[in-house]
């Protein structure tokens, strides 16, 4: 028999109704409450409207059906030289990012971990562009971001803010346009240098702008922007990619998407529409040049962190992931203050694969690449590559392996990179190296979960 709050059994069918009716009504305001306060790790939230708001109303949605994954990423990797003082105020940021597969709504993640200060943004919008090479956008694409409900965010120092979802469709393969202005000084700006795509500038409040007229200054950085996830009918799931500059795409063609996970999304991308048996997942990119798996680079915090320090920040608490492919260990190898250790390398991707399996997620790990010729290649730091990959083959370490060392290689000179798969440096892939990449990979391996623990 139900109880009411009055002490009462037995209650009247109406009043009951009632009393059920208020119940529920309560619930539903104290989640969507939660919901939109968790959309930002602030809490300090200005929900005034802006004057004369240049944008189109009922941008902000909420979810409807289909499964919230991640379309693009990237890792914060340094504080942006120069910036300490000012940052970008009085400047909007374009930044250009590349979805690698489609959906109905969207969501961003800005973050300001290297600021020393909190961090304003008082606009934000996101866009399709117009086309190629330009930072002007599809007019009738041109949403405002909200944050908790206001187009204003202030981000503590150290942290990060998600977006509310906003109503776009974006297509797989479109570039997107997200755009943030900051009036006030904050310093220095989170960035991710190397991100073989140009991004945009303007002096001024130019948010709103369809046209690209005032974004007059190209970049060659990523600068707050971390994540773009898009609510999606085409996949249920993330694959990240951790990796160093191999997997950052250095080298590789500006404005041109030819990273190895570019191509590994259009792979999984075409594989869903020829209606393969394969995972229909977004990939989203965690590599930074130079990265390392046991070291990083001075600063508080760490210019270029270790991919251990990282981890769980860049490739665990990425939206809706279910494997990561690591592909680290060469400038362990190469650049390492102290000959690196065969046995700390080790010990490093085991302990990725343990975090990662802590999480039920599956991981495949790359053998490492060929880098005879390279300025710092020697033939101590040849066998030390023979070594690890020789124990990455042998399946101890990862659930599945990609021979990516098998894959450049040179036929008749192993330690190289085949000539036509070479950049020019001996280290770094051409595009048709990272093709080769990027076609290397079994689908089936990115199948299932990490495996049970018994």
């Amino acid at each position: 028999m139900t109880h009411g709050h009055d002490g009462g059994t037995g209650a009247p069918p109406t009043r009951y109704r009632a009393l059920l009716a208020a119940i529920i009504t309560l619930i539903v305001a104290i989640s969507a409450a939660i919901y939109v306060g968790a959309s930002a790790d602030d809490g300090t939230k200005d929900r005034t409207p802006l004057a004369g708001d240049r944008f189109p109303r009922g941008d902000a949605a909420p979810a409807s059906t289909g499964t919230w994954v991640g379309s693009w990423a990237t890792a914060p990797a340094a504080a942006e030289p120069g910036t300490a003082t000012t940052g970008m105020a009085g400047r909007s940021v374009r930044n250009v990012v590349h979805a690698s597969v489609g959906g109905t709504s969207a969501r961003i993640t800005l973050s300001n971990h290297y600021g020393h200060a909190p961090l304003t943004v008082t606009h934000a919008s996101i866009a399709l562009a117009a086309g190629p090479d330009t930072a002007a956008a599809l007019a009738d694409t041109m949403r405002r971001l909200t944050f908790a409900g206001s187009p204003r965010v202030v981000i503590p120092a150290g942290g990060q803010v998600m977006s509310d979802i906003a109503r776009i469709t974006v297509p797989y393969g479109a570039d997107v346009l997200v755009t943030t202005y900051s009036p006030v000084p904050s310093g220095p700006v989170t960035l991710h240098p190397r991100a073989q795509q140009t991004s945009y500038l303007a002096v001024g409040d130019r948010v709103a702008d369809v046209t690209a007229v005032a974004y007059t200054t190209e970049t060659p950085y990523w600068r707050y922007l971390t994540a773009l996830d898009v609510l999606s009918h085409e996949a249920d799931g993330t694959v990240v990619a951790i990796g160093d500059s191999i997997t950052d795409g250095f080298g590789s063609e500006i404005n041109a998407n030819r990273r190895w996970t570019d191509v590994l999304a259009e792979r999984l991308h075409e594989a869903a529409e020829d209606g393969r048996d394969t995972p229909r997942y977004g990939v989203v990119n965690a590599g930074i040049s130079g990265n390392r798996i046991l070291t990083g680079r001075a600063g508080r915090p760490a210019d270029n962190p270790s991919a251990l320090s990282r981890f769980t920040r860049d490739v665990l608490d990425r939206t809706n992931v279910k494997v990561v492919v690591v592909v680290l260990g060469v400038n362990d190898v190469l650049h390492s203050p102290e000959l690196a250790d065969r046995d700390g390398i080790l010990d490093g991707l085991r302990e990725l694969t343990d975090r990662a399996h802590a999480r039920g997620l599956k991981v495949v790990g790359a053998t490492i690449t060929p880098f005879g010729g390279y300025r710092a290649s020697t033939p101590a730091r040849e066998a030390m590559r023979q070594e690890i990959n020789e124990e990455i083959r042998s399946g101890r370490l990862f659930d599945a392996v990609v021979d990516f060392d098998r894959a450049l290689r040179d036929p008749y000179d192993p330690r190289r990179l085949r000539s036509d798969y070479d950049s020019g440096d001996h280290l770094h892939p051409s595009d048709k190296g990272y093709a080769r990449m990027g076609r290397a990979l079994d689908l089936d391996d990115l199948k299932g979960a990490a495996p049970v623990e018994l």
